[in-house]
């Protein structure tokens, strides 16, 4: 909860924790912003009007990071005309609540969006063995601990997942995580660099990145795994061709 009123932030702390929540709080937008990038909560409960830096430039840099730009936000104000409503909802906040406001209404915002962002989670994790390549948080898990991979690191393990088990080429990796006009400046060994110390980070996991000499890198499942994660992947090209 990013809120500078102090009455406001003790009755919502004391009702969210009485249902079950656990809520950190910030009193301005500057301590706001280093709080959801420390921590990465599930759902943000954002004021407009804050010092330091105000909600609305708070949740532009938000979904400006590929770290927390699916964290749902919603965004709280004593402002009700609709330009303001409007104003949050173009920077990214995927609900709107006006002061004053029932404590009910609210909690009941708060469990549909965490719900809704729920269903979408467990329809986008693709799972290779102990990896757990989430695509929605961007995270990847193994064997139940979270990696700190870099964002090109994320995008060519999430594009070799995606594969299911086809070996793409260095040039093909290149064009997909750098981007079509990017690569042009890439020397197609950089991918090397990025594989090795993506091995690294994924210790005993690292051997399901296979080198295909002359050829490129492919990510094998286990024998047993392979129709399920087909079945997965399947699932969230169905999910995402609903949405287009």
């Amino acid at each position: 909860m990013i809120e500078d009123e102090k009455n406001i932030v003790e009755i919502l702390k004391y009702n969210l924790e009485q249902n079950g929540y656990r809520v950190l709080v910030s009193l301005d937008g500057k301590s706001g912003l280093e709080c959801v990038f420390r921590e990465k909560p599930d759902l943000i409960l954002l004021d407009l009007m804050l010092p330091e830096m105000d909600g609305s430039e708070v949740c532009r840099l938000l979904r400006n990071n590929y770290k927390t730009r699916t964290i749902p936000i919603i965004m709280l104000t004593a402002k009700s005309e609709e330009a303001d409503e409007i104003l949050g909802l173009e920077f990214g906040a995927d609900d709107y609540v006006t002061k004053p406001f029932r404590i009910r209404q609210l909690l009941s915002r708060i469990k549909a969006l965490l719900r809704r962002c729920r269903n979408q989670m467990e329809r986008s994790v693709l799972r290779v063995g102990n990896l757990e390549i989430d695509t929605v948080r961007f995270q990847v898990l193994a064997a139940g601990k979270a990696l700190d991979l870099t964002f090109k690191e994320y995008g060519i393990l999430k594009l070799l997942a995606e594969s299911g088990g086809r070996v793409l080429s260095r040039e093909r990796i290149l064009e997909e995580v750098w981007g079509h006009d990017e690569s042009y400046h890439v020397e197609p060994r950089v991918v090397d660099k990025h594989i090795g110390e993506l091995r690294r980070k994924l210790k005993s996991e690292a051997s399901r990145i296979v080198t295909v000499i002359h050829s490129g890198y492919r990510l094998d499942a286990d024998e047993e795994e392979k129709e399920g994660f087909t079945q997965n992947l399947q699932g969230a090209y169905t999910q995402r061709s609903q949405k287009e």
